[in-house]
Protein backbone atom coordinates (compact mmCIF):
# COMPACT_ATOMS: atom_id res chain seq x y z
CA UNK A 1 0.00 0.00 0.00
CA UNK A 2 2.69 2.61 1.05
CA UNK A 3 5.01 1.42 -2.26
CA UNK A 4 2.05 2.40 -3.93
CA UNK A 5 1.36 6.05 -2.86
CA UNK A 6 4.82 6.53 -2.45
CA UNK A 7 5.27 6.07 -6.20
CA UNK A 8 2.09 7.49 -7.36
CA UNK A 9 3.43 10.86 -5.31
CA UNK A 10 6.70 10.87 -6.67
CA UNK A 11 4.85 10.21 -10.62
CA UNK A 12 2.22 12.88 -9.68
CA UNK A 13 5.26 15.41 -8.82
CA UNK A 14 6.72 14.52 -11.89
CA UNK A 15 4.10 15.63 -13.52
CA UNK A 16 4.68 19.24 -12.00
CA UNK A 17 8.06 19.37 -12.78
CA UNK A 18 10.63 16.53 -13.81
CA UNK A 19 13.18 16.72 -11.90
CA UNK A 20 12.38 17.69 -8.46
CA UNK A 21 11.28 13.99 -7.54
CA UNK A 22 14.42 12.75 -9.00
CA UNK A 23 16.54 14.95 -7.10
CA UNK A 24 14.70 14.93 -3.79
CA UNK A 25 15.18 10.95 -4.09
CA UNK A 26 19.27 11.30 -5.04
CA UNK A 27 19.71 13.72 -2.45
CA UNK A 28 18.25 11.69 0.59
CA UNK A 29 19.47 8.88 -0.61
CA UNK A 30 23.16 10.32 -0.82
CA UNK A 31 22.98 12.19 2.35
CA UNK A 32 20.16 10.77 4.69
CA UNK A 33 18.95 7.45 5.88
CA UNK A 34 15.32 8.29 4.64
CA UNK A 35 15.55 6.33 1.90
CA UNK A 36 17.47 3.49 -0.09
CA UNK A 37 17.38 3.01 -3.41
CA UNK A 38 17.69 -0.43 -4.55
CA UNK A 39 21.16 -1.40 -6.24
CA UNK A 40 19.48 -0.92 -10.20
CA UNK A 41 18.35 2.47 -8.88
CA UNK A 42 21.28 3.72 -7.25
CA UNK A 43 22.60 5.71 -9.73
CA UNK A 44 19.89 8.47 -8.61
CA UNK A 45 22.54 9.13 -5.79
CA UNK A 46 25.27 9.81 -8.22
CA UNK A 47 27.39 13.22 -7.97
CA UNK A 48 26.98 13.66 -11.62
CA UNK A 49 23.66 12.50 -11.77
CA UNK A 50 22.31 15.23 -8.82
CA UNK A 51 24.83 17.91 -10.93
CA UNK A 52 23.00 17.17 -13.99
CA UNK A 53 19.64 17.16 -12.40
CA UNK A 54 19.98 20.64 -10.82
CA UNK A 55 21.22 22.37 -13.73
CA UNK A 56 18.15 20.63 -15.96
CA UNK A 57 15.85 21.97 -12.72
CA UNK A 58 17.61 25.36 -12.70
CA UNK A 59 16.50 25.95 -16.63
CA UNK A 60 13.33 24.38 -16.18
CA UNK A 61 12.65 26.80 -13.10
CA UNK A 62 13.18 29.98 -15.14
CA UNK A 63 11.74 28.86 -18.54
CA UNK A 64 8.33 28.08 -16.56
CA UNK A 65 7.63 31.58 -15.36
CA UNK A 66 8.28 33.31 -18.67
CA UNK A 67 5.01 33.78 -19.98
CA UNK A 68 4.96 32.32 -24.04
CA UNK A 69 8.06 30.27 -23.59
CA UNK A 70 6.74 27.84 -20.42
CA UNK A 71 4.26 26.92 -23.53
CA UNK A 72 7.24 25.83 -25.30
CA UNK A 73 8.61 24.05 -22.22
CA UNK A 74 5.71 22.38 -21.82
CA UNK A 75 5.65 20.90 -24.95
CA UNK A 76 9.22 19.90 -24.49
CA UNK A 77 8.15 18.44 -21.39
CA UNK A 78 4.97 16.39 -22.86
CA UNK A 79 8.09 13.43 -23.44
CA UNK A 80 10.56 14.82 -20.49
CA UNK A 81 7.94 14.55 -17.31
CA UNK A 82 6.22 11.19 -18.13
CA UNK A 83 9.72 9.47 -18.63
CA UNK A 84 10.34 10.95 -14.94
CA UNK A 85 7.34 10.23 -13.76
CA UNK A 86 7.99 5.81 -14.82
CA UNK A 87 11.90 6.65 -13.46
CA UNK A 88 10.47 8.19 -9.99
CA UNK A 89 7.61 5.86 -9.55
CA UNK A 90 9.85 2.80 -10.20
CA UNK A 91 12.58 4.27 -8.13
CA UNK A 92 10.17 4.91 -5.24
CA UNK A 93 7.99 2.44 -5.28
CA UNK A 94 10.87 -0.23 -5.16
CA UNK A 95 13.04 1.40 -2.28
CA UNK A 96 13.17 1.27 1.60
CA UNK A 97 11.93 4.18 3.39
CA UNK A 98 11.60 5.64 6.79
CA UNK A 99 7.64 3.86 5.85
CA UNK A 100 8.75 1.23 4.17
CA UNK A 101 11.25 -1.35 5.58
CA UNK A 102 10.28 -4.56 3.17
CA UNK A 103 9.01 -3.57 -0.45
CA UNK A 104 6.66 -5.85 -1.76
CA UNK A 105 8.22 -8.22 -4.40
CA UNK A 106 5.54 -6.97 -7.13
CA UNK A 107 7.49 -3.38 -7.09
CA UNK A 108 11.22 -4.95 -6.85
CA UNK A 109 10.68 -8.34 -9.54
CA UNK A 110 8.00 -6.41 -11.65
CA UNK A 111 9.45 -2.87 -12.51
CA UNK A 112 8.36 -2.46 -16.12
CA UNK A 113 4.79 -2.25 -14.12
CA UNK A 114 5.34 0.80 -12.05
CA UNK A 115 7.74 2.39 -14.59
CA UNK A 116 4.59 2.71 -17.11
CA UNK A 117 2.29 3.56 -14.28
CA UNK A 118 4.32 6.36 -13.38
CA UNK A 119 4.72 7.16 -16.59
CA UNK A 120 0.74 7.85 -17.31
CA UNK A 121 0.55 9.12 -13.81
CA UNK A 122 2.59 11.83 -14.77
CA UNK A 123 1.22 12.42 -18.55
CA UNK A 124 -1.90 13.26 -16.64
CA UNK A 125 -0.65 15.58 -14.28
CA UNK A 126 1.42 17.40 -16.96
CA UNK A 127 -1.36 17.72 -19.28
CA UNK A 128 -3.75 19.36 -16.57
CA UNK A 129 -0.59 21.61 -16.03
CA UNK A 130 -0.27 22.12 -19.71
CA UNK A 131 -4.05 23.08 -19.98
CA UNK A 132 -4.23 25.66 -17.20
CA UNK A 133 -1.23 27.46 -18.24
CA UNK A 134 -3.13 29.22 -20.79
CA UNK A 135 -5.65 30.21 -18.86
CA UNK A 136 -3.43 31.58 -16.17
CA UNK A 137 -2.08 33.74 -18.82
CA UNK A 138 -5.08 35.12 -20.77
CA UNK A 139 -6.56 35.81 -17.38
CA UNK A 140 -4.29 37.91 -15.29
CA UNK A 141 -2.23 38.86 -19.01
CA UNK A 142 0.78 37.15 -18.34
CA UNK A 143 1.59 38.22 -15.01
CA UNK A 144 0.32 34.98 -12.95
CA UNK A 145 2.52 32.65 -15.04
CA UNK A 146 5.71 32.95 -12.28
CA UNK A 147 3.14 32.43 -9.49
CA UNK A 148 1.49 29.46 -10.94
CA UNK A 149 4.59 28.36 -11.93
CA UNK A 150 6.45 29.19 -8.39
CA UNK A 151 3.29 27.27 -6.82
CA UNK A 152 3.85 24.46 -9.00
CA UNK A 153 7.34 23.69 -8.06
CA UNK A 154 6.24 24.18 -4.25
CA UNK A 155 3.93 21.44 -4.87
CA UNK A 156 5.91 19.45 -6.40
CA UNK A 157 8.79 19.35 -3.72
CA UNK A 158 5.99 18.93 -0.90
CA UNK A 159 4.43 16.01 -2.78
CA UNK A 160 7.97 14.54 -3.31
CA UNK A 161 8.64 14.49 0.47
CA UNK A 162 5.34 13.42 1.52
CA UNK A 163 5.54 10.21 -0.77
CA UNK A 164 8.84 9.37 0.61
CA UNK A 165 8.95 10.46 4.02
CA UNK A 166 4.38 10.41 4.88
CA UNK A 167 2.97 8.13 1.59
CA UNK A 168 -0.65 8.01 3.39
CA UNK A 169 -0.69 12.04 2.94
CA UNK A 170 -0.31 11.51 -0.91
CA UNK A 171 -3.86 10.99 -1.07
CA UNK A 172 -4.42 15.04 -0.26
CA UNK A 173 -2.07 15.95 -2.45
CA UNK A 174 -4.34 13.71 -5.08
CA UNK A 175 -7.32 15.70 -3.91
CA UNK A 176 -6.52 18.63 -4.61
CA UNK A 177 -4.90 18.07 -8.16
CA UNK A 178 -8.12 16.18 -8.98
CA UNK A 179 -10.00 19.65 -7.56
CA UNK A 180 -7.52 21.73 -9.89
CA UNK A 181 -8.24 19.45 -13.17
CA UNK A 182 -12.17 20.01 -12.51
CA UNK A 183 -11.53 24.01 -12.34
CA UNK A 184 -9.29 23.89 -15.36
CA UNK A 185 -12.23 22.21 -17.26
CA UNK A 186 -14.51 24.85 -15.79
CA UNK A 187 -12.69 27.46 -17.05
CA UNK A 188 -11.64 26.33 -20.68
CA UNK A 189 -15.60 25.77 -21.05
CA UNK A 190 -16.21 28.90 -19.85
CA UNK A 191 -13.89 30.14 -22.23
CA UNK A 192 -14.98 28.59 -25.14
CA UNK A 193 -18.97 29.37 -24.34
CA UNK A 194 -17.73 33.24 -23.96
CA UNK A 195 -16.31 33.13 -27.46
CA UNK A 196 -19.02 31.22 -29.27
CA UNK A 197 -21.25 34.03 -27.78
CA UNK A 198 -18.79 36.82 -29.16
CA UNK A 199 -19.16 35.22 -32.44
CA UNK A 200 -22.66 35.36 -32.09
CA UNK A 201 -22.96 38.59 -31.04
CA UNK A 202 -20.52 39.69 -34.24
CA UNK A 203 -22.90 38.16 -36.74
CA UNK A 204 -26.12 39.41 -35.38
CA UNK A 205 -24.51 42.99 -35.15
CA UNK A 206 -21.44 43.31 -36.99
Amino acid sequence: MFEALTGTGLAASAGLNAYIPLLTMGLLARFTGAIDLPSSWSWLANGWTLTILAILLAIEVVADKVPMVDHVNDVVQTVVRPTAGGLAFGAGSASQTVTVTDPGSFFTSHQWVPVVTGMLIALGVHGVKAAARPVVNVTTAGFGAPVASTAEDLGSVAMSVLAILMPFLVLIGLAVMVWATVWVVRRRKRRREAKLTGVETRRLFG
